[in-house]
């Protein structure tokens, strides 16, 4: 037997068993999906010529174990995975004669509900298709899974758990820049497999039903079809399914393929499912695919262009990404000129250089990634110095990948943008300091900390014969600096910036001090951990800048220029609402539907937490009122409310209980 095969094997199987444990693991990427494939079916076609298989071959084990911080449990079916592929054809040879049911193929986290006496009893994560993670309080705060069904016997189905693209956007920015998510699919990931449920009901995560797996008693006519029926009858929300022959296989794939450059929802393909039930169970299995359904992978278009030049776009926390620049070219519809290359490690993997024939696509017809470098000349450099500042640069080793960090504490980049998330809406909400206009001021010596800012007044004669600036132009930055003096700590806590604090954190943190800034000062890493939604990584990083003497001083002096005030006083907020008047503490609300009275349900949620409420995104027994203005509709919120007796209120019947407090009615225990 060849030798040098069996290498390339084992090569094989340690790099995508380490990508697969990344990915599913620790919710981090390493490779590209397209990546990933190119080199599973490499393997698969080694393994064919050889006769061999490796025992750790990822052909051989589906899914990767779980952590240990959830309770684990058993599937009472092994969850195998599908054989895919990316070839109408294949897929329509699959289909036959059958009528086959066509399916979006979400990506997501895959969850195993059962219903018990019809009511939610369990809900377990896919986990190595063998045992998984035990997530039961998660799954009740998900958006759209109903509580009560009224189908009383056992009954087991699989969903696919995802967060959409509007939602993973919004969340996503609400944490520090080094704290983002790459993607929708890790996001869900961790919200899914928190330790605490009230982090997950924030997520906004939707479940969607794709196999019912058992509900005994019920004739379902031999059909998936009549199932998926079923599921919709019991108040789940299912996959988009169409009818499919093999002779309107191209319609329906048009379809789909039209519909997922708008889809709001993460979906990596389709699936093909035999409406007999009887017929697709009667095939039976291999040892790692069913033989009644078949994936269907996008295959993404791809181009070949030229690499033009690697730009390195450094962060304010010194982070510093290398992006393509190549020639333009057409894909999936629109223009594209530049591809994300992630980190120093996909830099190397694909022996970039300047002048190279690459191959570009669009990752699930959305996110322009490199599939191949076809040149590999491998003659990019790797800055040793910033691009910004001119700083030593240093190569970080985290999980397995590397990335590039500016070692220069006084780097502008860092400076600049830390300065603009410090000015910013959700931080000290300078008005009139755009990124541009501090640049400036940072390049004339005038700004050098956050304090400076409140200083600038000093020099009024320099700032006035400044382009694009005159006297109106610096009184009202001087209003605006004035109005910002007086802040909160939520506020003042993400703009200064704590790697990993978002706004939602710092409120969170804030709050879990008593708002009293000496005390988060002084805090611990046992006390840091303590607070809800903090984990250990973000509790080391929180103590860390507040031990750091450069830290230390900077707020001091930063101290000296502002006041901090409760936030229920806080910008005007709250139509004048007087510090401490939590009116509604130890209420829980949701919103549902649209709004009148207010600009969105953001600024409703805003209010209700600064009169000391809390606000969920789903229905559960701990929700003291449901605020939804079609009090009569239908929706899934308004039927779990009624299940469990809790109020469905409008929006002025919530305006009346602002109004006069002591009508606001007790919430009975359930």
């Amino acid at each position: 037997m060849d030798d040098s095969r069996i290498a390339r094997m084992k090569e094989l199987v340690s790099i995508l068993n380490r990508a697969g444990r990344a990915y599913y693991v620790e919710n981090q990427e390493i490779m590209s999906n397209l990546e990933y494939d190119r080199l599973y079916d490499e393997l698969l076609s080694l393994e064919k010529e050889t006769g061999t298989v490796l025992s750790s071959s990822p052909t051989q084990h589906v899914g990767y174990e779980a952590v240990d911080r959830l309770p684990k449990e058993r599937h009472e079916k092994p969850m195998l995975s599908l054989d895919k592929t990316k070839d109408r054809e294949a897929l329509r040879t699959f289909i036959g004669s059958r009528k086959t049911l066509v399916s979006w193929k979400l990506d997501g986290l895959t969850v195993v509900l059962t219903y018990e006496n019809g009511s939610l009893a369990k809900a377990v994560t896919r986990g190595n298709g063998i045992i998984g993670e035990v997530i039961t309080p998660n799954a009740r705060v998900f958006e759209n899974i109903p509580l009560k069904i009224p189908y009383k016997g056992e009954l087991i189905l699989r969903g696919e758990a995802v967060i959409s693209y509007p939602d993973f956007k919004k969340i996503n920015e609400s944490f520090g820049a080094d704290s983002q998510y790459k993607n929708p699919r890790n996001l869900c990931s961790g919200a899914v497999r928190q330790l605490d449920s009230r982090i997950t009901a924030k997520r906004h995560v939707r479940l969607y039903a794709f196999a019912l797996v058992k509900a005994d008693g019920v004739d379902f006519h031999n059909s998936r079809l009549e199932q998926f029926h079923f599921l919709q009858q019991q108040g789940f929300e299912v996959v988009e399914h169409v009818v499919t022959y093999a002779d309107t296989l191209d319609q329906t794939m048009d379809y789909f393929e039209k519909k997922i450059r708008h889809f709001e929802i993460p979906s990596d393909g389709l699936v093909a499912l035999y409406d007999d039930i009887a017929y697709g169970e009667s095939l039976g299995e291999t040892a790692k695919y069913p033989r009644n359904a078949y994936a269907f992978k996008w295959k993404d278009e791809e181009a070949v262009t030229r690499l033009r030049r690697v730009e390195w776009s450094a962060s304010r926390t010194g982070l510093i990404n290398p992006v393509a620049v190549f020639d333009p070219v057409q894909l999936e519809g629109t223009t594209v000129t530049r591809a994300s290359v992630h980190n120093v490690s996909i830099l190397k993997e694909l022996r970039l250089g300047i002048g190279d024939e690459i191959k570009v696509y669009k990752a699930n017809m959305i996110i322009p990634q490199i599939a191949e470098n076809l040149t590999k000349s491998d003659t990019v450099q790797i800055p040793e110095k910033c691009p910004v500042c001119g700083g030593r640069t240093a190569i970080h080793q985290a999980m397995d990948a590397q990335t590039l960090f500016c070692e220069n504490p006084d780097c502008p980049a860092k400076k600049i943008k830390s300065f603009t998330q410090f000015v910013s809406r959700d931080a000290m909400n300078i008005d009139g300091l755009s990124e541009m206009t501090l640049e400036k001021l940072i390049g004339q010596g005038l700004v050098h900390t956050f304090g400076d800012l409140f200083r600038l007044r000093q020099h009024r004669d320099v700032i006035v014969n400044m382009e694009g600036f005159g006297e109106k132009s610096c009184d009202k930055l001087d209003e605006s600096i004035e109005k910002a003096r007086t802040t909160t700590l939520p506020r003042l806590l993400f703009a200064l910036g704590v790697p990993g604090v978002g706004v939602a954190n710092a409120k969170g943190i804030s709050r879990a001090f008593g708002d009293d800034l000496r005390q988060l000062r002084n805090a611990d890493l046992k006390q840091m951990i303590a607070v809800n939604g903090v984990g250990n990584v973000m509790a080391q990083s929180i103590v860390r800048w507040f031990s750091d003497p450069g830290n230390k001083s900077m707020l001091d002096d930063l101290l000296r220029e502002i006041r901090l005030e409760k936030p229920d006083t806080a910008d005007g907020e709250g139509e004048g609402i007087l510090s401490g008047n939590r009116i509604f503490e130890g209420k829980t609300f949701v919103i549902t539907g649209s709004v009148s009275h207010y600009p969105s349900r953001r600024q409703l949620k805003e209010e209700i937490e600064r009169l000391g409420g809390k606000v969920a995104g789903s229905v559960s027994s701990k929700t003291s009122f449901l605020i939804n203005n079609d009090a009569l509709s239908g929706s899934s919120k308004n039927r779990a409310a009624r299940e469990l007796g809790i109020p469905v209120i409008t929006e002025q019947q919530y305006l009346n209980m602002k109004q006069h407090p002591e009508k606001i009615p007790e919430t009975p225990d359930r």
